[in-house]
């Protein structure tokens, strides 16, 4: 079969990349590039000097306070990404196969849930697991005693803050990725012998991988800019990067320092995705050449 090959010098090709190309040097590569340059400043009595030194990274890698907040909000992540894949994998499988009837009003559902502010939605959460709100209200209700949740100003109740506000996107995700998997190729599953759960594992799961992978990337790289929620929830009993970038550039008025930590945020964000990827992706070869 006949392709054509694309040129960079053909006029319609340009013209179609042009407009992402031009967003991407304007709101991607230039602020990143102009951060880069201010990391390499330093600051005197709470003004910037254009003086380039190395001073900032030698206190960023000097100074294990920032590498434990940095571990700590991998960590979170991660166990966020975990923790939302567990709960929107088994929702989004039973919206696309057991309430297929009701599709328009999950999707208004899911795009009201993308539309609610987040910070109505985390400050919502105070209600519930306040000492004396909603959580602890039913478990006295249930004979477990009053105050039997602490969770609020807890790394816990930062969790479940970040859940809440992200699980909606791998769900979406997969929940795609299910809706355009062809039936038929589960029946024939079943005609060939295979029970439910060996045509769930060998047929659906695979298929839904890629909403899988997609919903999981998008749940780690917001977490690790998660703002409000270890603020509002946590209590700032945990400071997470993105504080510690806040504090950087707000409190201690050091956009050097903040500058390079935020840095320091995406280099680290960039190799956990390369490392799962390369990891998937050998798991996925290794696969591949046992089933052969």
């Amino acid at each position: 079969m006949r392709t054509d090959s694309k040129r960079w010098d053909d006029p319609v090709l340009v013209a179609a990349v042009a407009p992402l190309a031009i967003v991407m040097l304007l709101f991607f590569i230039i602020p990143l590039l102009m951060t880069v340059v201010l990391s390499f400043q330093t600051t005197q009595f709470y003004r910037l000097s254009w003086t380039w030194d190395l001073k900032v990274w030698t206190e960023v890698f000097s100074k294990p306070h920032y590498w434990t907040i940095m571990a700590r909000t991998v960590v979170m992540a991660l166990v966020c990404v975990v923790v939302c894949v567990l709960i929107a994998f088994p929702a989004a499988y039973a919206l696309a196969t057991r309430l297929r009837a009701y599709n328009a009003q999950i999707q208004i559902l899911i795009i009201f849930a993308f539309l609610t502010d987040a910070v109505l939605k985390t400050f919502g959460w105070i209600l519930v697991l306040d000492k004396s709100g909603v959580a602890n209200w039913l478990l006295a209700h249930l004979g477990l005693g009053p105050e039997a949740l602490n969770l609020l100003f807890t790394p816990t109740g930062t969790m479940i803050g970040m859940v809440y506000g992200l699980v909606v996107y791998p769900m979406f995700t997969i929940y795609l990725s299910l809706a355009r998997i062809d039936r038929d190729l589960v029946l024939a599953a079943y005609d060939s012998g295979a029970s439910r759960l060996r045509a769930f594992f060998e047929v659906t799961l695979p298929l839904a991988r890629p909403g899988l992978y997609c919903g999981a990337v998008l749940v780690f790289v917001l977490s690790l800019g998660a703002f409000l929620e270890p603020k509002v929830l946590g209590g700032g009993t945990a400071p997470l990067a993105s504080e510690l970038i806040r504090q950087s550039f707000e409190t201690r008025v050091n956009w050097p320092l903040g500058a390079a930590l935020t840095l320091v945020l995406i280099v680290i964000g960039a190799l956990s995705l390369s490392l799962a990827a390369f990891i998937l992706m050998r798991g996925s070869a290794n696969h591949e050449r046992s089933v052969r």
